[in-house]
């Protein structure tokens, strides 16, 4: 079983849209959480310490993770997926995006 958890900044639009495409896929766990304080679901040690892949959205997410979970993050495989804030909840172009990015990325 993979755990793949997906990141964004409030975890109300992207990572939630990626949890969602991907929640079904055998020997695939997903979760998705947010880096900013006010996030729907805000990201936690527990979360970074379950994952074997973490994807985030932008650099700017991959340098705050970075930051406030050096201590934690080790064996983690950390992607950028270099999806910006430019969708919708589960928009087409956005589930399209992922479809064809992260499947390829998970060994």
């Amino acid at each position: 079983m993979k755990h793949i958890l997906f990141l964004c900044s409030q975890n109300k639009l992207r990572s939630p849209t990626a949890e969602a495409v991907f929640c079904d896929y055998d020997d695939w766990e997903v979760r998705s959480a947010g880096l900013d304080n006010g996030a729907d679901v805000l990201v936690s040690i527990e979360d970074i310490e379950w994952a074997e892949y973490i994807f985030v959205m932008e650099q700017t997410h991959k340098n705050k993770l970075q930051q406030k979970f050096k201590k934690t993050i080790h064996k983690q495989h950390v992607i950028c997926l270099g999806i910006l804030d430019d969708y919708k909840y589960m928009d087409k172009e956005l589930i399209q995006i992922l479809l064809h990015k992260v499947p390829k990325l998970i060994a």
